[in-house]
């Protein structure tokens, strides 16, 4: 009889020749578990998504409470669902007067997808500006709008006027005009390794938009709901976009995305064509319900108070000769090594310990760590002990 990793590799479409493979049966807090008793640490909380630890009970409570009252129903935007609906007023009340609009979707890529779509039919532009090696999702237009070539070269044609210009890098601020619909950005890099723009950079670049009428998307799919130590990652740098990407973290572990907006500019998916933009599965109540939930336990239990200190215990501790650097804002960090190779051995043997840390996708010589805010010293302390001790053995 086939084991289930077996079975895994046989079934399951596999996203390259050398997944991790392990086998988690339950997880809570910190913390994942394998079927014979294994303890794993997470640093990586499922790339950003578990911000406020695993199976909150919070999140789990309402969970059940929305699935013992109804599930889907119909597409989204058609039926008055109280979990779409007080999820969008708690979101619309944290943010910026001018972000009062939102739109659920299913992910990340799907916000990026009905952003694009948003922009070019408000502007009546076609031109679209993304920076070199960003990661929006991999749709097809969330695709050509990543700053990686290898990553795309293989789906070529994808969606035309697309341009790209270097993150944090003023000068290519010029490069928006009067004909860009829309510069789509991150506010933190993530998949480039965790790049951290200039104090001033994002009010050059929103100054800019404003002036040529374009509409500026910040993507926080990855920075928002207190990666960084603030709410959103665009309030370190006294701005406001005209679009706003949330997903990941927001949904505290069930799948949720959103594009936000002004209420004028995402009218205009209402009409010309009616039913602009369409999705069966956005907003699902059940995933609004623990989005909801997250957010109310992000805000009670006060958890983005003590981030900074977090990071400023891991730059303490993680000083070692083979650490190049280490860069981020936040419990959003990288540790610069010199090689692939050596994050690759680290990481594998840091997994041996009892320790999940991972990579990067346009930055294959740094480690990622993203814990869920709740970690604690202790587990900080511990976490840095394996990885410097793994280091070593390098």
């Amino acid at each position: 009889m086939l084991n289930l990793r077996q079975l895994f590799l046989l079934n399951n479409a596999q996203t390259s020749s050398s997944p991790r493979l392990l086998e988690i049966e339950s997880a809570q807090g910190m913390y994942l578990y394998g079927p014979d008793g294994e303890k794993y640490m997470d640093l990586v909380s499922g790339f950003a998504v578990s911000n406020i630890g695993h199976r909150h009970p919070s999140v789990v409570r309402a969970i059940k409470d929305q699935v013992d009252r109804y599930m889907h129903v119909t597409v989204y935007g058609e039926f008055v669902q109280a979990p779409q609906v007080k999820f969008a007023e708690k979101l619309v009340s944290v943010l910026p007067e001018n972000l009062n609009s939102v739109y659920f979707v299913n992910s990340g890529a799907e916000a990026t997808e009905g952003a694009l779509k948003l922009a070019k039919r408000f502007t009546g532009r076609t031109k679209i500006l993304s920076c070199n090696n960003a990661y929006h999702g991999s749709t097809h237009g969330a695709l050509s709008v990543m700053g990686n070539e290898y990553y795309k070269e293989a789906y070529k044609p994808l969606l035309p006027d697309v341009s790209f210009i270097n993150f944090n890098d003023k000068a290519d601020v010029t490069k928006i005009d009067g004909e860009t619909a829309c510069v789509i950005i991150e506010t933190i890099q993530g998949e480039a390794g965790i790049l951290v723009p200039d104090a001033d950079y994002f009010k050059i670049l929103r100054d800019r938009c404003t002036a040529t009428g374009t509409l500026l998307i910040l993507d926080e799919i990855q920075t928002g709901f207190g990666r960084t130590g603030k709410l959103f990652a665009f309030e370190h740098y006294n701005i406001v976009p005209d679009i706003l990407l949330l997903a990941k973290g927001i949904g505290g572990g069930m799948p949720i995305g959103a594009f936000i907006s002004n209420r004028h500019i995402m009218h205009t998916l209402t009409e010309n064509p009616i039913l602009g933009h369409i999705t069966t599965f956005g907003g699902h109540p059940v995933c609004c319900a623990a989005g909801l939930a997250t957010l109310e336990t992000l805000l009670a239990e006060n958890l983005m108070q003590d981030v900074d200190r977090k990071e400023a215990l891991f730059r303490k501790r993680l000083v070692h000769p083979r650490i190049r650097e280490v860069r981020g804002k936040g419990l959003m960090l990288a540790i610069q090594l010199d090689t692939f190779e050596q994050v690759e051995s680290l990481s594998k043997t840091a997994t041996d310990k009892g320790l999940i840390i991972d990579w990067f996708l346009h930055c294959d010589n740094a480690l990622r760590l993203a814990p869920p805010l709740i970690i604690s010293e202790a587990e900080i302390e511990l976490a840095c002990d394996i990885i410097l001790e793994q280091l070593e053995n390098l």
